[in-house]
């Protein structure tokens, strides 16, 4: 095969997996922290998380295909966000939200500050969580490298995330509570912290991947 070919089938295999079905939903609260987070998720599950517009390095995660597969379906009851969902009720500023679905040309968004929606809630509900998640990775991810006396605090934190079933995808974590577990210099509460953590998250994916 030649070189041209080669490079037309990378440019066409990049435009096929840009076609992919994505959920994009941002919000915008001001005086909030963070005051601004955007998620992207494929239909593959494949999430980028971020919280600046212009950040060149999102965190990525990889959800479990039935969570990907319940949030599209969300997406679906939604008509793929081509009707309004806002309530239109006189409430409080509870920030500025964004739903978008993105397929190949097509393109649907809708904006809202409240609504009464079920699957509208239940669609958001899931970015929450995904909010929830990243927030903790970040600190994390943090003070492991900046912070070994604050590890322990996070990962209490963490622990009462998963405890109210609030957290997705917490293999993401194993890398850095592996690290904590191995390492002497973090205090001993941390490690032992650390170290049943990942064991609870190891026997979950393992429950997920047979049930899948």
């Amino acid at each position: 095969m030649s070189r041209h070919a080669v490079a037309l089938l990378l440019v066409a295999s990049c435009a096929a997996a840009s076609a992919e079905p994505r959920v994009f939903y941002s919000k915008y609260f001001k005086g909030s922290t963070p005051e601004f987070v955007a998620i992207n998720i494929g239909r593959d599950g494949q999430v980028t998380y971020q919280e600046a517009k212009d950040d060149d390095n999102p965190v990525k995660l990889q959800l479990p295909g039935a969570d990907a597969a319940q949030i599209f379906s969300l997406a679906e009851k939604l008509d793929e966000f081509k009707r309004p969902v806002e309530s239109g009720l006189k409430v409080a500023n509870m920030g500025l939200k964004t739903f978008r679905f993105e397929d190949s040309n097509e393109k649907h968004e809708i904006q809202f500050n409240y609504s009464q929606d079920a699957d509208a809630q239940a669609l958001l509900d899931w970015f929450d969580r995904i909010t929830e998640t990243e927030q903790h990775f970040i600190n994390l991810d943090r003070t492991v490298h900046y912070d070994k006396l604050g590890v322990n605090d996070v990962l209490l934190q963490l622990q009462i995330t998963w405890d109210h079933k609030r957290l997705v995808a917490p293999e993401q974590f194993l890398p850095l509570l592996d690290r904590i577990t191995k390492n002497e210099s973090y205090l001993h509460m941390a490690r032992e912290r650390a170290a049943g953590l990942a064991e609870t998250f190891r026997k979950a994916s393992a429950t997920l991947g047979t049930t899948q």
